[in-house]
């Protein structure tokens, strides 16, 4: 049996302040709004209201705004994320990067105006790897499908002097 999960401390809908407090990600790169449905390490459904706002429409396209569809797999890999980190005490020493993603498909274009459902369901859990399948729909119609996986590394800050080989010197003489 699973231990109670201080971060969801019961609740079954997290806002966007819950969700800045569980991912590391921030604007304009942060693509969930809000997680509706959460059971721990099985599913979770979580919501992305798209805006004309987003930074990414000023190019694709000029005149006819289209989400790129990295971005809706990488709203995928964010919920499940959120799902994942929840599990992880030191999550803040923690990033989740992507290894893998399978069966993508985009089966419709995603316009200013839509909110995307983002129904996310675990295929495999290990404590550090997750394999995930997406579903993301708009008023009931499946835009795309994806199956990722992701994998916790951990968050090494290393400075760039310490990661540059040092200067020589020259002496003027």
């Amino acid at each position: 049996m699973d231990t109670p999960n201080p971060i969801l401390d019961g609740k079954q809908v997290l806002d966007i302040g819950d969700i800045m407090a569980i991912l590391p990600h921030r604007f304009p790169f942060l693509l969930i709004d809000r997680l509706m449905e959460i059971e721990r390490k099985k599913h979770i459904v979580a919501l992305k209201n798209v805006t004309i706002n987003e930074p990414f429409f000023a190019g694709h396209f000029p005149n006819f705004p289209i989400m790129p569809g990295v971005l809706i797999i990488e709203s995928i890999a964010q919920a499940g994320g959120a799902l994942l980190l929840t599990e992880i005490p030191d999550r803040e020493n923690k990033l989740m990067v992507f290894t893998s993603i399978e069966r993508a498909k985009f089966r419709r274009p995603v316009v200013p105006g839509d909110q995307l459902r983002i129904a996310v369901n675990v295929l495999n859990w290990r404590p550090r790897a997750v394999k995930m399948e997406g579903h993301v729909t708009v008023e009931g119609k499946l835009v795309c499908e994806a199956v990722v996986m992701c994998q916790l590394v951990p968050r090494v800050r290393e400075s760039v002097a310490a990661a540059e080989p040092a200067a020589e010197t020259v002496s003027a003489e």
